[in-house]
């Protein structure tokens, strides 16, 4: 099949969204309002979801393993979630102040991730946002180490070497802050000093020179925004020893692995953070975060002391969404049923890829993984540009969606989200679906080889 046949199909079954886009692209830059849902020829459309599938305005159903953008780790209207929550919408959405269910939360995030305090946001931006103020603000320093192809939140404070140029980033070991938007001062990438993600070595050189000036060190310990990189536990541990050494604060972005492991990374890892960020999935997704710490940290918040605020913050919805989520249905028996079914997929995509000879690499932990169309193993940034075939891989993703099955968020650098609500049928559909999609794979490829003599 070729390039040309890939669009065609996917016009025909999805011409609601081609309709809807173009309205959309009148109204909205790019007809999306997150620039992270762009996907070609258009994007896609929904209409509703339930368990482990989503269907889009034109009736077609997948198997969604986006399950937006991982924050639906308990899959599509989970049942329990959806009858609380209409008993809770009746009592009023939003108060303006505490809800009564913040207090259990609190409790059961505290006790769930084993810190001190908490403070409620709403989203992962306004969460590392606070972060790194209560970094800057306990240590009385400006700087902030953050790494390569992490992504923190599009705020000025960390929106620097996110997907950067390497010819803009410079040497590897030495990397240079790269600005991630139009509209950033150079103040604000100035106070952001860029290491070599997986590179503790570099990073111990980068402190030596730097390191009094650094308020805190923050990364996503398990590195999400491209794909799914694991360091090495050396790596962690190092960072580790070294905030304690420099006296900063380690910061763990668990955004999106506050979800994917009961108790987050340091379940994995055996590491904690000084300060840890979590969101999506915790709350069933209803938009909610957090930021927990040690009491020590957190005394520096107040009136008159460091700014912290939200009319949203605490809203009812979203408190009862966290608490019976955490409680009922994100339990660790359910992170273990999905965390299995995972490691089935990656085992079926492995065994499916290798016996028609791509080059591929899988990488997986917990409810979540990658396929790379290159054999080598990525371990940062610029490997991942690098070594990674985009091509090969978006016409995975076509192949994928015209078979029903959405493989993972639609962008490049995404990874699958497996619900505790996918089934062993879930599975076995999507493996079936990838046996007729690696043969299309192999003629695309086949294909631009030929063009590329020519």
């Amino acid at each position: 099949m070729s390039s040309d046949s890939y669009y065609e199909e996917f016009s025909a079954k999805t011409r609601g969204s081609a309709e809807l886009y173009g309205k959309a692209v009148n109204l909205t830059p790019y007809g999306v309002h997150s620039n992270w849902r762009i996907f070609e020829p258009y994007p896609l459309f929904m209409k509703r979801g339930r368990g482990s599938r989503i269907w889009d305005v034109d009736g077609n159903e997948y198997i969604d393993y986006n399950m937006a953008f991982g924050a639906l780790g308990i899959g599509h209207s989970h049942p329990v979630l959806v009858e609380e929550m209409k008993r809770v919408i009746e009592d009023g959405t939003i108060f303006g102040f505490e809800a009564e269910n913040s207090v259990k939360v609190a409790e059961v995030l505290t006790s769930r991730y084993g810190y001190d305090m908490v403070r409620f946001s709403t989203t992962g931006l306004e969460a590392t946002l606070l972060a790194v103020r209560l970094a800057r603000a306990f240590t009385g320093r400006k700087k902030i180490l953050k790494f390569e192809g992490c992504f923190h939140g599009t705020h000025e404070p960390l929106m620097v070497s996110v997907k950067p140029s390497v010819y803009r980033a410079g040497h590897v070991k030495t990397p240079n802050p790269v600005p991630a938007s139009l509209g950033m001062p150079e103040e604000f990438t100035n106070l952001v000093i860029a290491a070599p993600y997986g590179d503790l070595e570099a990073t111990e050189k980068i402190m030596q020179r730097q390191g009094n000036e650094v308020a805190g060190i923050i990364l996503e310990p398990i590195a999400m925004n491209m794909g799914v990189v694991i360091p090495s536990l050396g790596f962690l541990r190092g960072l580790r020893d070294l905030a304690d050494e420099y006296n900063c604060v380690l910061i763990f972005d668990e955004v999106k692995t506050s979800g994917k492991f009961y108790r987050g990374v340091q379940e994995w890892c055996g590491v904690r953070g000084d300060i840890m960020v979590v969101a999506k999935s915790i709350a069933g997704g209803y938009p909610f975060s957090a930021v927990l710490s040690r009491r020590e940290i957190f005394e520096v918040v107040g009136p008159n002391k460091t700014a912290h605020g939200g009319t949203f913050n605490s809203n009812p919805l979203s408190v009862t969404a966290s608490y019976i989520t955490l409680t009922k249905i994100l339990t660790e028996e359910n992170l273990k049923h999905s965390q299995q079914l995972s490691r089935e997929l990656a085992k079926g995509y492995d065994d499916i890829l290798s016996d028609a000879g791509l080059e591929y690499n899988i990488s997986h932990i917990a409810t979540s993984g990658t396929i790379y169309f290159t054999s080598r193993k990525i371990n940062n940034w610029r490997e991942f540009v690098k070594y990674n075939n985009f091509g090969r891989w978006y016409a995975w993703v076509m192949a994928m969606l015209r078979r029903g099955i959405i493989p993972q968020a639609l962008g490049y650098d995404e990874q699958w989200t497996v619900s505790i609500q996918h089934s062993r049928e879930d599975i076995d559909k999507t493996l079936e679906a990838m046996k007729e999609a690696v043969k299309e794979i192999k003629d695309i490829s086949k294909q631009l080889a030929v063009e590329e003599v020519l």
